[in-house]
């Protein structure tokens, strides 16, 4: 059953996910570019199924579980900078 964690948990986690993401996706941008409720796709920071592909194969490795891309739940935990760091804090085993 996974962990509810605290706000501040998650909010602690936003500089390490958002530099995890620009190195696992060689983005040339800086961690504080990434508004953590802005969309990961489209309009926001425009990424594609195939980079929400990479990132979760990062983010199993290292946080300890898996994201499988048959959730149902993915629209929303790949949502935001904000909402994927509230999934990984609930979820993490490292």
């Amino acid at each position: 059953m996974p962990a509810n964690p605290t706000p501040e948990a998650s909010a602690a986690l936003l500089p390490e996910i958002a530099e995890l993401v620009i190195s696992a996706l060689n983005l040339d941008i800086a961690t504080t570019d990434i508004d953590p409720d802005a969309p990961l796709f489209g309009e926001g920071l425009g990424l594609d199924s195939i980079d929400i592909l990479e990132l979760a194969l990062v983010i199993s490795k290292r946080y300890g579980f898996q994201l499988r891309s048959d959730n149902e739940d993915n629209i929303r935990i790949f949502s935001s900078l904000r909402a994927l760091a509230a999934h990984i804090a609930a979820h993490r085993t490292k």
